[in-house]
């Protein structure tokens, strides 16, 4: 019989000890995604170069095994505010320390060390790919009249794939989303301007690294660079002038608000963002617009952008 590739069940949970399966249950850990991938058995193939009379192919070792797994996750917040959201754990995973204050927000920040793992099971049909010591990356993009995203991209170390019993997966923590919308999105700024914007993409841009040592085999965040591009109206360069402010190295503050009811309001806040070479205009709907790039920078240290839900 076949196999339907529709037919998928995800879940993931912070692993206690890392690369130690944390057995995520469907009623408990499952996620709403769109667009999965999976790539089940990434490595290298180590030729043996046997010296042989004849000619022909060479055997070779499987080596570097590790899986990569990618998905999009709607950005709505838990409907609580100060209670985190059922997809905490993916953004946790990509270097993300959490806070939570009771009753009034859940806020994310980038951090240099103590990075966090997460275990991945993804049923396609009734077969079990398992990645655990799972570490990743993120971009967060918005399109107007789109639905806003989280797209992730995790990288795990491999086992087996092997037929296993599916549960039932409780998916009612996730909360409908709004599309990016004028009313919807109430608030986009560069430099405290308000701009008429048509998309914007904040790229964690996490180097994720498979290591693989006698004595030691993990996946490692060991690096970050953060991008923002949007591309918006272009004003009058007496109001927002980027050539300017990129002549200048000029770092600036950019803000964007999404959502309207409590416990579903995302702000992304950037607040020291230097703006880049604005490479080009467009033309859309015969109106010009800037495609800007901004790389966040740190101020104090690990606060190159925050998520605040609220």
């Amino acid at each position: 019989m076949a196999i339907k590739w529709r037919s998928k069940i995800l879940l993931a949970k912070l692993e206690a000890s890392y690369a130690v399966d944390a057995a995520p249950t469907a009623a408990d850990n499952a996620i709403l995604a769109t667009q999965v991938e999976l790539r089940p058995m990434e490595g290298q193939d180590v030729s043996r170069d046997l010296e042989t009379p004849w000619l022909g192919g060479q055997p070779t070792i499987p080596t570097e095994l590790h899986m990569m797994l990618s998905y999009r996750v709607e950005l709505v917040g838990s409907g609580t505010a100060g209670t985190a959201p059922a997809w905490a754990p993916c953004l946790r995973a990509c270097g993300c320390a959490q806070v939570v204050s009771a009753g009034a927000s859940v806020a994310y920040n980038p951090v240099s060390d103590g990075h966090e793992s997460v275990t991945h099971h993804l049923w396609i049909g009734g077969t079990l790919y398992a990645l655990v010591g799972g570490r990743g990356t993120c971009v967060f993009r918005v399109n107007a009249q789109g639905i806003v995203y989280m797209e992730f991209q995790f990288t795990g170390l491999f086992t087996k794939p092997a037929e296993a019993a599916r549960g039932t997966p409780d998916l009612t923590d996730f909360q409908k989303p709004q599309v990016a919308t004028k009313a919807n999105t109430p608030g986009f700024t560069v430099d405290g301007v308000s701009l008429v914007m048509r998309s914007f993409s904040l790229d964690l841009r996490n180097t994720v690294e498979p290591i693989f040592l006698i004595g030691a085999e993990s996946i490692e965040i060991t690096d970050r660079q953060e991008l923002v591009e949007t591309r918006v109206h272009a004003v009058p360069l007496t109001t927002l002038d980027p050539f300017q402010l990129a002549l200048d190295q000029e770092a600036v503050a950019v803000e964007l608000v999404h959502g309207t009811a409590a416990g579903r309001i995302a702000t992304l806040e950037v607040p020291a963002a230097q703006m880049q070479r604005t490479q080009g205009l467009e033309n859309a709907q015969g109106i010009k617009e800037w495609p800007l790039r901004l790389a966040p920078l740190p101020v104090a240290g690990n606060d190159q952008w925050t998520l605040n839900l609220t």
